[in-house]
């Protein structure tokens, strides 16, 4: 799968090419505190292959936060938009950030609801099952 992104203000392009979820993890919606506070209610996000990840413009836009012990989250440093996020214990995986990307592939779907401790009924996204922490599987 092919797919591009940028920013809000267009400083930071990017294109991914790779699969998205699947054996990688679950597409989902977080609300944990920090993703609340960092994206404004929920971060919806998509495991994606750090290989298949390449910014085509604006690198020097990047600015990335240490957000919590070896967690970075990637953002443009000129508009705020969050790209998406990694961990030093997972350097092959980052989570891109579905509201970076230009077109939403069709068949994505959000898989879980986690971190739903707090979030209002409002909040729920579907059929998708809520967690309070982490979906299943993922460490």
């Amino acid at each position: 799968m092919i797919v591009r992104g940028a920013c809000l203000c267009g400083a930071v392009r990017f294109i991914y090419d790779g699969p998205l979820g699947g054996e990688l993890g679950a597409v989902t919606v977080c609300f944990c505190s920090q993703c609340r506070k960092a994206q404004g209610l929920g971060a919806a996000v998509a495991p994606a292959l750090a290989a298949g990840f390449s910014i085509t413009s604006g690198a020097e836009a990047v600015t990335e936060y240490e957000s919590s012990p070896g967690k970075m989250r990637a953002f443009c440093g000129r508009c705020g938009a969050p790209l998406y996020s990694r961990r030093d214990a997972s350097p092959a995986v980052l989570r891109l950030r579905l509201g970076a990307l230009d077109e939403l592939p069709a068949d994505l779907c959000i898989e879980a609801q986690i971190f739903t401790e707090g979030a209002p009924e409002w909040t729920s996204f579907g059929a998708a099952p809520r967690y309070g922490g982490s979906e299943p599987g993922r460490s």
